[in-house]
Formats: structure tokens, sequence, C-alpha cells
């Protein structure tokens, strides 16, 4: 049971019922995450039930694609890994159902996330042999402590960003870290004064993804959305492409990136970024990419902002030297990132960004946002092709923290349909225009989704 007595002050609640429920996505074209190629999604959607002290009951909403390829890669059957991250989310719900809290969300997450999610991971895991990864476990947690921190704003009456400083918070920022650095500061400290409304848009470039019309094979969807990239750039006026590597075939990789590259010039965008989720086990490979690059391509390569995530995400399995990189281009921890430690023993390495993620909570996004910010590295807020309620959290964040350039938003992409009710109170969120997203519609206690269907 967690023990609220560290904390000295905030609001009394208890929570009297969690809902659960699963909402499947179909992809209108596939999507490829290093090894595996995927067409559909589940997203897991949380209801928790807060009441006050005074007996006032509030509601709280969090959302989460269950990614299976993105948190848990490997050989075993995709629908096997995906039911029992569905599973995990139920004895989840049992857990979140049990608690009661003096204190700030803030302050339960971090708790939830010392004291309990690991015990109830090993728990799922006895006596099976699919051993569900931590990865896997914060991304189903994600969904619970997202709408415990709407929760929790909506309690006090005001936006949930607004809450993270000392008037609200017990502990200052030294007590996370066990850092003296950090004596006297808190999140609010780290945050962007105002919160930016207008956010760059990146969008995201699969393996299987066409670039041109010769491209086509005749068996692509004609549902009115852009199929190839350069309709895509056409129609949103993007600037900034985030490129799907494979890591396993020089080659290949080179050619993408010159022929996106190519592309992106022509269309006077400005950034590129490469992702090779995972699959380099050297750093020589990303080197001599980006020195051919370099040295074939220069322009191109200029416009290569940074790296995410070439090498195996579990750091302390393979704590790989990645100055050599980080040198060339900014290197971001993005799946190796499960939290500030990591972070902290990424920066030893060489790393010198971080891809944050709400789907590792919004407590776990926060404080690493805040160590990484002290400690001079640099930021971006990285999707997991968010739908619906996920996207609002996910963008809220890139807007607070400030990052390299803008926010990834790729579910314009693969599942424009599944966010249509949304888009209604935030159209210019939703559909990506002129390059950006328009978060001006944000407003209200907790999240501010201000979706009049949820109420």
């Amino acid at each position: 049971m967690i023990n609220s007595s560290t904390f000295e002050r905030g609001a009394e609640f208890q929570i009297s019922a969690c809902d659960l429920f699963f909402m499947p996505c179909t992809m209108r074209v596939p999507l490829k995450f290093g090894a595996e190629t995927i067409d559909s999604i589940i997203n897991a959607r949380v209801c928790l039930h807060v009441r006050s002290a005074s007996g006032q009951t509030l509601r709280g909403w969090g959302e989460t694609p269950l990614s299976v390829a993105w948190a848990w890669p490997g050989s075993a059957a995709f629908k096997a890994r995906e039911e029992r991250m569905t599973a995990f989310c139920e004895r989840l719900a049992e857990a979140w159902r049990a608690l009661s809290f003096c204190g700030h969300a803030l302050e339960l997450g971090w708790c939830f996330l010392e004291e309990q999610l690991d015990t109830l991971r090993d728990e799922h895991n006895r006596g099976e042999e699919l051993q569900l990864p931590y990865l896997a476990a914060l991304i189903c947690n994600s969904a619970f402590d997202i709408a415990l921190h709407d929760a929790y704003g909506k309690l006090l009456g005001k936006p949930i960003y607004e809450t993270y400083n000392r008037e609200y918070l017990s502990k200052d920022l030294a007590w996370y870290f066990r850092d003296e650095g950090f004596a006297g500061k808190y999140p609010e400290d780290y945050l962007l004064k105002p919160r930016m409304n207008k956010l760059p848009v990146w969008h995201l470039v699969g393996g299987k993804d066409l670039l041109y019309d010769s491209e086509r094979g005749g068996n692509e969807p004609n549902d009115g959305y852009p199929v190839t990239l350069t309709e895509w750039i056409e129609r949103d006026g993007l600037n900034c492409l985030k490129i799907k590597l494979t890591g396993i075939d020089a080659e290949w990789d080179f050619q993408r990136c010159k022929d996106i590259g190519q592309i992106a010039m022509r269309y006077n965008c400005q950034a590129l970024s490469l992702d090779l989720n995972c699959q380099v086990k050297d750093p020589e490979y990303v080197n001599a990419l980006l020195d051919r690059l370099k040295n074939e391509c220069p322009d191109i390569y200029k416009l290569i902002l940074y790296v995410e995530q070439p090498f195996p995400y579990d750091l302390e399995a393979n704590p790989i030297e990645v100055h050599s990189v980080s040198m060339r281009k900014p290197l971001f921890m993005d799946e190796s990132a499960h939290d500030w430690r990591l972070v902290r023993m990424g920066k030893e390495l060489g790393w010198n960004g971080v891809a944050l993620k709400v789907c590792k909570t919004q407590t776990g996004a926060l404080l690493s946002a805040c160590w990484a910010k002290q400690k001079g590295m640099q930021l971006m807020v990285q999707d997991l092709t968010n739908p619906r309620l996920a996207l609002i959290p996910h963008v809220l964040l890139a807007a607070q923290v400030g990052t390299i350039m803008g926010v990834e938003c790729n579910a314009a992409q693969f599942y424009p349909e599944a966010s249509k009710k949304e888009a209604e109170s935030h159209p210019g969120l939703y559909e990506r225009r002129n390059g950006e997203l328009d978060l001006s519609t944000i407003q209200g206690n907790g999240f501010g989704y201000n979706l009049p269907e949820l109420e």
C-alpha cells in the first residue's frame, strides 16, 4: 500500500472507481516499427473517479496506444504480446481502484512507479512464458497516470501544469533526484511561460511509405487522404520529416535518406530526423551513414536535426559508448529513456538529447524533462501514433517543456477517422495545417480536453 505520510500537504482524495476501455484502431496503411510491420493497434482508455475529502466526485481521463511492436519487440506472436499487455491493464485497474492519497498527482504517480509497478509486473509474469518487459508495463500504466493528473487538476480547479509548483507539491525536485543541485526547484521552473500554442509538426516517413505517385501499385487506400509523401507535404504544408530506417541495411538506409532528403529540399522543408528503432549494435554503423551523407549529400546532411535511438533500448544490458555519434549530430534517447535515472546513464554514455513520451507516464516524462533540462540535454516529444484523447497530453508536454523543434504527430497519417469526434472541438489540433498544430482550443482544468462527449 502506498504511504502518503511522506507528503506534508496537498488535496486528500480517494479513487472511488476506475473504468477501463479497449478501443481498437485499424490503420489505413501499414506502419513499420523496426523489424515489425503493424496494421492495427489497441488504445487503452481510463476514467478515474476521484472523490475529495468533502465528498465531491470528479472524473479524470487518460488514453494510450498499446504499441506492442515499439514496447515489446521480439519474435513471439504479436497477438500473444498484445493480450499480455491488455491483461496487465486489467490488473493495473484493480490496483488503482484501491488507492487513497493525500498529496499531489505527481507524488502519487511517482510512488506508484517506485513502489507498485514492478511488483505488479512480477506477479503478472509469474509462471508465464512471455515475460512482460518494463517498457510495456510503463505504457499500460500511463493511461492511469495521465487520468490521475487530469483528475487532480480538476480537483483543484486548475490546469494541471499550473499545479507543478511549491504551492501544491510537498517535495522539491532534489527529493526525487537525490541531488542538491535541484534544491528549491519544482517542475514549474523548467516550463515555458506562457506555453506555446503553435507547434511545428513532424511527419513520420515509414519504411513502407510511398514517396511518389510512380511508386503506387494499385492497392493503396482510396479514402480521400494522401498516400504518398509528396501529397502529404503539399496538403499539410509539412516542414519536418522523420525518416524510419532499418539499422541493418546500410545501402538501403543511405538511399532512403537521399531520396527523402531530395524531396525535403524540393519543398523547402526545414528539418529531418533519422530513427533507427534500436536495430544498431555498433556506433560505426551510424557514423558511416552520417559521414557518407555529409560527403555525398552535404545539403541533406545539414537538414538532419538529430538521430533517434539507433541502439538497443535496454541501456543497462547494452551500455554502448556513443560520443562518436553525438559529436556528429545530436543523439536522442527514446526507448531507452524509461525514467530520469536511465537518462542520467545515457548522458554519461554520450547521449545528448531525450525524446520524451507521455506513454511512459506523465509523471515520468515530466521528471525526465526537468532532469535533462537542468543537465543541458536537448528535448524532443515523440508520439506513438496517438489518436483521440491520447493526443492532448502528448502535445501539451511539448508546448510546456520546449523542444528542439515542435512535436511529432502522425495519427493523421495512419487512422485519421479515429479522431473525427475530437476534431470537432479541436480542428487545428487533429489536422496539421501549414506545417503546424494549433493548441489554442486546449483550455480548462486538468488537461483541458474540452470535449463535451466526455462529460
